[in-house]
């Protein structure tokens, strides 16, 4: 009678084992999401994970930049947890780390995106029997937090973008709203900012954002219909002006290998970034038609001061432009002459009519010709220092509006 009593209690006792097994994981992997959804992030799992395991658990995301681990885990271990993670998402040779018991794969459709890894521990414990069924839960709490995240990144990927879209077409924006929509992303445009727009080459918006955002975390930048804006808030104290312009030049410089890259002046009013929006852009095309001459002026004061007034006023530099050179830049589309270019090599070499004849492979006194036939036509004399300066003025002026003229 005892015996068969057993008999029918060992069916109880395995139900009563499995149906525990069931409430352990399912209470790990609730604790385990609660984790991700309330921001304790990947090293709670992980903590979570190795608890429930009875053993060192690593989880390694590079898609998040996380390699984090729970259960005396030293450093060199984890580093070694990481590399070889690393190594096998990109299907390279992978140095199996010392101690390495057991790992589940962090899946995303058909691809690795990372590892839950569970580690011998230092005692010699030995591991929970369903340790694997915890590192699974790991796996699934990691999919949720990188769910988690991409939903963040989207989000702040069309805030980022409705941003910058309104500051190119809404000029009626208010400073104090840009400000706080800035804010809220990071990005503090309460001292100003300079503007830089990028047409790339490279069909790889994105690690260029992920530049830009490496070099100046504190930037807002964003693909924008094939180009990427970035707004660069102040940096420094009263030289903000100057050392916020040279940041973003320098910046511009490590970027142009993807592309050609156009910087605004500095703006230090919040209710001017729509116009810096509009230099950086006329900056842009300047240099995307013009020659390697230009590209080293564009800097400078003069050029600069006419971007802004063209940002502004265009208007006013049209009207420049017409009063000077306009009458030269048509006569030589229509007579296919070059009293352009031989007024700019003029001024260029320092009004020294020998210098400019070797310049531009011509004689002395076809200069002389070419410089009366300039005075002729604009009313503007070469020899004469005030109109010199117009002159001069007027070519640059020329040259940054040129994309925008009539063909």
């Amino acid at each position: 009678m005892t015996e068969a009593a057993g008999h029918r209690d060992e069916p109880a006792a395995s139900a009563s084992g499995a149906g525990n097994l069931v409430e352990r994981l399912r209470d790990v992997h609730l604790r385990m999401v609660d984790a991700v959804l309330g921001g304790d992030g990947l090293a709670r799992v992980a903590a979570l994970a190795a608890d429930a395991a009875g053993a060192p658990v690593a989880i390694v995301v590079p898609r998040l930049d996380v390699a984090t681990a729970a259960g005396s885990v030293d450093e060199p271990s984890l580093e070694a947890v990481r590399r070889y993670v690393a190594d096998r998402i990109r299907d390279r040779p992978s140095q199996v780390p010392d101690g390495l018991a057991a790992e589940v794969p962090i899946q995303s459709g058909d691809e690795v995106v990372g590892a839950v890894v569970m580690l011998h521990g230092r005692a010699g414990g030995d591991p929970s029997p369903e340790a694997a069924e915890f590192l699974h839960l790991a796996s699934v709490a990691c999919m949720t937090e990188i769910a988690v995240e991409e939903a963040r990144e989207e989000v702040e990927h069309n805030l980022r973008g409705s941003l910058l879209e309104d500051l190119r077409t809404r000029p009626d924006l208010d400073p104090r709203d840009v400000v706080r929509r800035a804010a809220r992303l990071g990005c503090d445009l309460a001292r100003g900012a300079v503007v830089l727009c990028a047409e790339l080459t490279t069909d790889r918006p994105r690690h260029v954002v992920a530049t830009i955002a490496g070099d100046e975390p504190g930037a807002l930048a964003e693909p924008i219909d094939g180009r990427v804006y970035a707004l660069l808030p102040a940096v420094g104290g009263d030289d903000a002006p100057e050392a916020t312009l040279e940041r973003a030049r320098s910046l511009a410089t490590r970027l142009r290998r993807h592309g050609t890259v156009g910087v605004s002046s500095f703006y230090a009013d919040p209710a001017e970034l729509a116009r810096a929006i509009q230099e950086a852009e006329l900056v842009l095309d300047v240099l995307r038609q013009s020659d390697g001459a230009i590209t080293e002026d564009i800097g400078t004061g003069t050029y600069r001061l006419l971007f802004r007034v063209l940002a502004s006023h265009p208007e006013e530099v049209r009207s420049f432009y017409e009063d000077t050179v306009a009458a030269l830049v048509r006569y030589d589309d229509q007579y296919r002459t070059d009293l352009v270019g031989t007024l700019e090599a003029y001024l260029g070499h320092n009004c020294n009519m020998n210098a400019t004849a070797a310049a531009i492979y011509a004689h002395r006194h076809t200069v002389a010709y070419r410089l009366e036939r300039v005075k002729e036509l604009t009313g503007l004399d070469p020899m004469l220092s005030e109109d010199r300066e117009r002159l001069g003025l007027g070519l640059k002026a020329y040259r940054i509006i040129a994309p925008r003229l009539p063909r």
